[in-house]
C-alpha cells in the first residue's frame, strides 16, 4: 500500500472486515425485502464512488438482478447546488415497472439523491429505494432518509473504498478520515 496515502489518514473508520459485514447485513435485508417481488430488480450505481461498495453488496444478494450506472450532479462549476440535476451518464435500459435501488457511497446534503429519486420515479419505476454505505444525517438539507444504511457517521472527510479527494485515495482498501491538512492546503 502506498505509504503516502496511509500517512494522509487520521484514523481508519471502517476496515475491510467491517465493510464486508456491512455488505452482508445490507444484502440480507435487500434479499428479504425483494425475495417475492414480481418486478425486475435493477441496481442503479452512482459513479464513481459507489463502484467498490456496489460490487461487494450485489455479490451478497442471491436474487436475479441487473446493474445500471449513472453519473449525476446537482452542482455546476461552483460549490453550491444548482437546484437541478445534471445527468452526465444515463441508464442504458428502460426502468418502467422495475424495482430500482440506487446505490450511493455516502449521503450528506441529500439534494442530488432526492432529485435522482424523483427522476427515476418519473421514468416509471415501480419503486425507488436507496442504499448507502455511509450516511451523514447532520449535513442533511432535505427531508430524505435512505432505505438501507450501512453506517451513520459524523461529519468528517472520508476517503477510500471508492470515496475520493481530488480523484485520489479511492483505491484504499479501507475507509479512513482524511487529515484536514491534506484538503485545506
Amino acid at each position: 500500500m502506498n505509504n503516502k496515502m496511509n500517512r494522509d489518514i487520521e484514523y481508519v473508520l471502517a476496515d475491510r472486515e467491517l465493510l464486508g459485514d456491512i455488505c452482508e447485513k445490507l444484502g440480507k435485508q435487500i434479499t428479504e425485502d425483494y425475495r417475492n417481488s414480481e418486478h425486475p430488480l435493477v441496481f442503479v450505481i452512482v459513479l464513481k464512488g459507489s463502484v467498490y461498495f456496489a460490487a461487494d453488496l450485489i455479490r451478497c444478494i442471491p436474487l436475479p438482478c441487473e446493474m445500471e450506472f449513472m453519473k449525476v450532479s446537482s452542482y455546476g462549476a461552483g460549490t453550491e447546488t444548482s437546484g437541478f440535476i445534471q445527468v452526465h451518464l444515463d441508464l442504458k435500459r428502460d426502468i418502467t415497472n422495475c424495482d430500482v435501488i440506487i446505490i450511493e457511497d455516502i449521503i450528506d446534503s441529500g439534494r442530488t439523491l432526492e432529485k435522482l429519486s424523483h427522476l427515476l420515479e418519473d421514468r416509471g419505476a415501480h419503486s425507488v429505494k436507496c442504499c448507502t454505505l455511509f450516511d451523514k444525517p447532520e449535513r442533511r438539507q432535505v427531508d430524505l432518509n435512505a432505505d438501507y444504511v450501512g453506517m451513520r457517521i459524523p461529519d468528517e472527510f472520508i476517503v477510500g473504498y471508492g470515496l475520493d479527494y481530488d480523484e485520489k485515495y479511492r483505491n484504499l482498501p479501507y475507509v479512513g478520515v482524511l487529515k484536514p491538512c491534506v484538503y485545506s492546503k
